[in-house]
């Protein structure tokens, strides 16, 4: 797994458009077709270890919680923290607070 940040610290100021104080943060482009959809865990919720059956990628948008592999070490995260899970690597999430991540799952995920 790869932890990636999405927060506005790393965006990118718009300039065009008569923007003001409006940022952007590329996530990724598809060449193929994709799945993009939220997961709600809800406080003391938790998406039980499965193997990704192709690469996923896991963007918290909301709230706190925790991620780990099959090594079951728990990982933080936070709203802004996204993760890259491969095809096939094992994985559970969850959250004592409850947290919205946005999941966007494809055959090849290529990010900014």
């Amino acid at each position: 797994m790869k932890i990636y940040n999405f927060t506005q610290e790393l965006a990118n100021q718009i300039n065009n458009y008569q923007s003001i104080d409006a940022f952007y943060t590329k996530i990724m482009k598809t060449v193929e077709p994709a799945n993009i959809g939220f997961i709600y865990i809800e406080p003391g919720g938790v998406v039980g270890m499965h193997e990704a059956p192709v690469p996923q990628l896991f963007i918290v948008i909301q709230g706190e919680g925790w991620i780990c592999g099959e090594d079951k070490e728990k990982v933080s995260v936070q709203t802004g923290d996204g993760v890259l899970w491969q095809t096939g690597e094992a994985h559970e999430s969850g959250s004592s607070t409850g947290l919205t991540a946005l999941v966007i799952q494809s055959e090849h995920i290529n990010l900014a």
